[in-house]
């Protein structure tokens, strides 16, 4: 009896010991903590891959794997370059902020991976598709018109559709070969004023994906009624032409638009993000039940704040990564996490012209930074993180800008001006919208260091920037940089080496390191809570 009283006793004191380590390797939302929107999955195997926006960046439509749903890496991009025209290569005076290539569309279908995007820019449809997802190469197809917000289908019957608009949700078929729109093919308005379940006014739903499980049509869309939050519509139907009914999927924290995907297990999740301040917009996972038919979004019609999955590893460095710029022979140039502001002149740049450095050499004369072609840039992630550098200035020009900035509307810039024979640390605080000159510090030597840190807990939204003459000491610079999401160009915060020229052309900056942490210096910790 003592012998069993022990035991029980034991066991009560072990699960009482072990129960919060167990907790807390759960998954926790969000799943990424930094702006990886419009996200399409599909499931091939044991893996999951993932497609997003980055609209102007290049190159574009990242791909990303995952064996877990939870723990993200980048493995490809679709493309390279998505159009050779002026908005898209920043130059004469255009841009393509919060523009390019826009929501995609990930499917698998007969051995093929494709991935489907648009673009106002290119007016065009684009259709990447592969047989290796991880290496490539792509193939391109691309057709007029470009079919907003679209959802790239293929039945069981061979044909292929997309599914496309915004209110007024049109379904078109494609060729075969997915040159374009099939002349004489299905092409019909499948269901009107499709925000009808949330009540009819409002954002026209918009990000469609469809579904086709257990012989049902699955339609995914987002809405914004006025006085709620971002709410997910699923209408279904026996037929892809309709008709559909519908209800409303979710209506919590403002977390929508993504569509479903089901586990090896046979646990279904639907995959979906959130506006979150200058961090961006950021992925949630949501557990799916069924009934009647229906997929049950969310823990009693919530989103949970925990997962039944397995512990997030980080998102250091499958997402954002540190990079000393030292290149082995038969090495990428750059790491797949990093992406140009716009198409990069690839002759300004490079990896091998001195060892173990970053060179961006100014090829003509700019005034802006965000106008400023070749900015190399990785994402930001919450709740907070920082990043470093280390930049030569020898070989920089009279009039030149090179350093550290967190690129948005309203931007921050910490770096080193040359003026005739002169040198100045500087800090620009585009908080308003304006850039400011917060402050001007001389500089007398050739390498100086500086660090960003990101705090956006809580959408507090703020960064301050530092200097250091010796990578060691860290000197406030400037004044606190307050972070806006703005729609101009529709994207969370990012780090960009950046230099530029104001007068001169042909100076470069040598950078020796970028440094990214989740975490930042404890004084400004301390402001966290």
């Amino acid at each position: 009896m003592r012998n069993a009283i022990y035991r029980l006793w034991m066991a009560a004191l072990i699960i009482t010991l072990i129960a919060p380590c167990l907790y807390a390797q759960k998954a926790t939302n969000p799943i990424i903590y930094a702006d990886v929107p419009d996200i399409s999955i599909v499931r091939v195997g044991n893996s999951y891959y993932m497609s997003s926006t980055t609209m102007h960046m290049s190159p574009g439509v990242p791909i990303m794997k995952s064996n877990d749903l939870v723990t993200w890496k980048m493995v490809d991009y679709a493309y390279d370059t998505l159009g050779n025209v002026d908005a898209l290569n920043l130059t004469n005076g255009k841009n393509a902020y919060g523009q390019g290539s826009w929501a995609s569309s990930i499917r698998f279908h007969n051995g093929t991976y494709y991935v489907s995007t648009f673009s106002a820019n290119t007016n065009k449809t684009h259709i990447y598709s592969t047989k290796n997802i991880e290496k490539g190469p792509w193939k391109a197809r691309s057709f007029a018109p470009d079919l907003g917000d679209h959802s790239l289908f293929f039945d069981d019957d061979g044909k292929v559709y997309m599914i496309s608009g915004s209110g007024d949700l049109r379904l078109v078929e494609l060729n075969k070969d997915l040159s374009g729109i099939k002349p004489g093919g299905t092409d019909k308005t499948i269901i009107k004023k499709a925000n009808v379940p949330s009540g009819g006014i409002g954002l026209g739903p918009e990000g469609s994906q469809l579904f086709k499980i257990n012989s049902k049509y699955y339609l995914f869309n987002i809405t914004w009624p006025p006085g709620h939050v971002r709410t997910v519509i699923i209408h279904r139907a026996d037929k892809i032409t309709g008709p559909y009914e519908g209800r409303i999927g979710l209506q919590d924290l403002g977390v929508a638009q993504g569509g479903l995907v089901e586990a090896p297990n046979g646990a279904w999740y639907s995959y979906l993000f959130r506006d979150y301040g200058a961090v961006g917009r950021i992925p949630y996972l949501v557990p799916v039940k069924w009934e009647d038919g229906w997929p049950v979004l969310g823990t009693k019609g919530k989103v949970p704040d925990t997962l039944d999955l397995p512990a997030g590893k980080g998102l250091i460095p499958g997402i954002v990564v540190s990079d000393e710029f030292t290149r082995k022979k038969g090495e990428r140039a750059l790491p797949l996490v990093w992406q140009w502001n716009h198409n990069p002149d690839n002759s300004l740049w490079s990896v091998t012209q001195r060892k173990g450095y970053l060179r961006l050499t100014t090829g003509r004369i700019d005034t802006d930074f965000v106008m400023a072609r070749n900015s190399l840039t990785q994402r930001t992630i919450g709740p907070v993180c920082s990043g470093t550098i280390s930049l030569d200035v020898s070989n920089m020009k009279d009039g030149d800008f090179a350093g550290l900035g967190l690129l948005q509307k309203n931007y921050g810039l910490a770096g080193v001006k040359i003026t005739g024979d002169s040198k100045a640390v500087i800090m620009i605080n585009a908080s308003t919208g304006k850039p400011v000159e917060a402050q001007t510090i001389p500089l007398d030597q050739k390498v100086v260091y500086f660090k960003a840190e990101c705090n956006f807990t809580n959408r507090k939204d703020v960064a301050d920037f530092f200097y250091s003459l010796d990578g060691k000491t860290w000197i406030p610079l400037g004044t606190q940089l307050k972070m806006a999401y703005t729609f101009p160009h529709f994207m969370g915060y990012r780090f960009a080496l950046f230099n530029y020229a104001t007068k001169n052309i042909g100076g470069s900056a040598d950078f020796d390191f970028f440094h990214i942490t989740d975490s930042i210096s404890p004084e400004q910790q301390s402001r966290v809570n």
